[in-house]
């Protein structure tokens, strides 16, 4: 048996005899020990009134969303659309933020969210922006975070597969991805066992630093393998950029056996400064490539979206020094950099160790040329000249480290249900602490920047199972908070969440708390169909589209009685909440309407668009409960047959009637 097929099977038979150990586990429903410390509960204890220490943002994967939790309570504050329809708020299905969607494939209403990751300003948090990557369409998201909404979406080309993504610079003047599966570029009709040949990946370097503009600056066109994670080199190691990758077989069919034989895959060092320097040698070719650029515009809040045509590719071929590999034992998942930018850690799935290589040493080795082979043009250096040292035995299915600031990392271990804390430069494992169950990323506040701010490890766990209530086959995600003040990890709390988190990124609140809009201005509300008061409002035709300028305050619509309006006719409801005052929103529903409903903040103006399909009297009412008469804030529309002579109107009150003639008697005179 040849070494690297030993070593698979040792792996494969050490991991089926844990998941069988953990099966028998389940079965047995043996009592599970208590690990909280006797002062768990005030640990996590936010008395009412009293605000979370830090904001935690998880990615929601498969329901393509972002989640925001207050810790230590574990308790969630928000759900934030990005790349899925939302029809509590109306984000996809209302006219204004349709075109965040748009994708050079159509409108695509869904995405699969994994890592969430934070603008830095010289490598730590600041506050500004959270961002997150779409994985199944490839695009990625901002979001601002004095509003909590994302405000841009932009999608990746030559891509399939967005996983590796959003990884930004130290001062956020890119984010990164990868592509998980390696395609034909330019996408084409191939046969698939053709794949050693003609699929390739490419790793994007996009345009972060100024909102509305964000673009890919360049990408790089590498070898066809599958492109896991990413990190930012920090302090000396600044300026590169490190990906793990897997399948160097280049196995295009039966992936868990096929794609796991070498002993060894890659971590990809990228020199993005030589890029650039590339770049503007004017090395990069110009790529046509269509993809969409989608934005919200601050005034009017309403979205837009462009396409684009083109990029610059850079082969590694035409740039020497551009990128080299690392080997990197077995079928590597996360990659990670210490708060130093020294070190770089490599989680391998099917490894026995945890590798960790040394910035500095591989810099010497580029320097002596040590190296083992090449890909593609690509240097592979050899891995006793970049090794700074090795965590031995650390458990079963390493994936992804954290660290804490003070010379200590944090590793999940899927396979064996645990995190292991162990010490940089020594090696050591110093410490672990059993997870429930199967826990996949983890989470330091601040453990991947240059100044982590420590206290908890957050555990994002797989499998729930006897954690909580059950509710039938599908059982709610599980997230553990993991003091690590001490030398000893202390579970404190777990708590159930939405979705799947991957990913999530932390920051002290004080950071942005007391930056959050409370409303917006309707002086600076620029959208085109806004009414600043009742007198403002309106009903108006234009063949068979009929467009009703309607605002919303305690309690009422004016309009709240609209007749006229004839079968086969398309009515857009331009809808504004005309308070100017912190949490007091409105709804918008009405009977027959075949999207979703208005929610309108203090100051927005949101557009519904519903179809009279039938001559009949719809009711419309406020959704969202806003003062002692919600009930009351109501109206009707009449639907006539085509062709009726029933006039156009709208009833508006006597006052705001006069209003409006007296602006129209002033518009004529001039």
């Amino acid at each position: 048996m040849s070494t690297s097929r030993s070593t698979l099977f040792r792996a494969i038979t050490a991991s089926a005899a844990v998941i069988v150990a953990v099966s028998v586990l389940y079965s047995c429903r043996a009592p599970k020990p208590n690990l909280t410390t006797g002062d768990a509960a005030s640990r996590v204890y936010v008395a009412p009134g009293q605000h979370d220490e830090f904001y935690a943002f998880l990615s929601g994967g498969f329901n393509g969303q972002v989640s925001v939790y207050g810790l230590p309570s574990g308790r969630m504050l928000k759900f934030i659309p990005v790349f899925s329809q939302h029809p509590e708020n109306g984000w996809g299905y209302n006219e204004e933020t349709k075109p965040m969607l748009q994708t050079s494939y159509g409108f695509v209403p869904w995405d699969d969210t994994h890592h969430a990751e934070l603008s830095q300003t010289d490598g730590v948090p600041d506050g500004r922006w959270l961002f997150i990557n779409g994985n199944n369409t490839p695009r990625v998201a901002r979001i601002e975070l004095t509003r909590f909404e994302t405000e841009e979406i932009l999608e990746l080309p030559n891509a399939a597969g967005g996983h590796a993504a959003p990884f930004t610079t130290p001062n956020t003047k890119y984010i990164v991805s990868a592509t998980r599966f390696s395609v034909p570029i330019p996408n084409a009709d191939v046969a698939i066992d053709t794949y050693g040949q003609t699929f390739r990946g490419t790793i994007s370097f996009i345009t972060a630093d100024q909102p509305g503009k964000m673009d890919i600056a360049f990408q790089i066109l590498m070898p066809g393998f599958n492109y896991d994670l990413g990190h930012a080199g920090k302090g000396p190691s600044d300026g590169w950029f490190f990906f793990t990758s897997y399948n160097t077989e280049r196995a295009y069919t039966k992936l868990e056996s096929n794609a796991s034989q070498n002993d060894k895959d890659f971590v990809a060092a990228v020199n993005y400064k030589q890029a650039e320097s590339c770049v503007a040698d004017g090395k990069a070719k110009a790529f046509p490539s269509r993809y969409m650029h989608n934005w919200m515009d601050e005034k009017s809040r309403v979205g837009h979206s462009e396409t684009k045509t083109t990029v610059r590719m850079l082969n590694p071929a035409d740039c020497p020094g551009l990128v080299y590999y690392l080997p990197t034992p077995k079928s590597p998942h996360g990659v990670d950099v210490d708060p130093t930018g020294e070190y770089i850690v490599a989680g391998g799935k099917l490894a026995s160790l945890i590798p960790v290589h040394s910035f500095t040493k591989m810099q010497k080795a580029i320097a002596d040329k040590a190296f083992e082979t090449t890909v593609e043009g690509i240097p592979v250096l050899k891995y006793e000249a970049v090794i700074a040292g090795e965590v031995q035995k650390p458990g079963l299915g390493p994936l992804h480290t954290e660290f804490d600031g003070k010379g200590f990392a944090y590793t999940s271990m899927f396979i064996s249900s645990e995190i292991v804390k162990w010490k940089l430069g020594t090696w050591e494992v110093v410490d672990r602490i059993p997870t429930y169950y199967s826990i996949g990323h983890l989470m330091i506040p601040g453990g991947d920047s240059r100044q982590p701010f420590g206290k908890y490890v957050l555990a994002m766990n797989k499998i729930t199972k006897d954690r909580y209530l059950p509710t039938g086959a599908e059982l709610t995600q599980s997230a553990q908070l993991i003091d690590i003040t001490g030398e000893k990890m202390k579970l404190l709390l777990d708590f159930p969440t939405i979705g799947e988190p991957h990913y999530a990124q932390a920051l002290p609140a004080s950071l942005i708390k007391d930056k959050q809009i409370k409303f917006f201005s309707l002086k600076e509300n620029t959208h085109p169909w806004v009414a600043r008061a009742e007198s403002e409002t309106g009903i108006k035709r234009s063949g068979r589209r009929v467009d009703v300028k309607m605002i919303a305050i305690r309690s009422h619509f004016a309009p709240d009685n609209i007749e006229g309006v004839q079968e086969g006719d398309t009515v857009y409801f331009h809808v504004t909440n005309i308070e100017q005052d912190w949490d007091i929103l409105h709804g918008f529903a009405i009977l027959g309407g075949q999207n979703a409903e208005l929610i309108l903040q203090p100051g927005e103006t949101r557009t519904m668009k519903w179809v009279a399909n039938k001559a009949s009297i719809y009711p419309f009412y406020c959704t969202d409960f806003c003062s002692a008469l919600h009930q009351e804030m109501s109206g009707y529309l009449r639907v006539s047959p085509r062709g009726t002579t029933v006039a156009l109107s709208a009833t508006i009150s006597k006052k705001a009637a006069t209003q409006l003639q007296r602006a129209r008697a002033v518009e004529g005179q001039q």
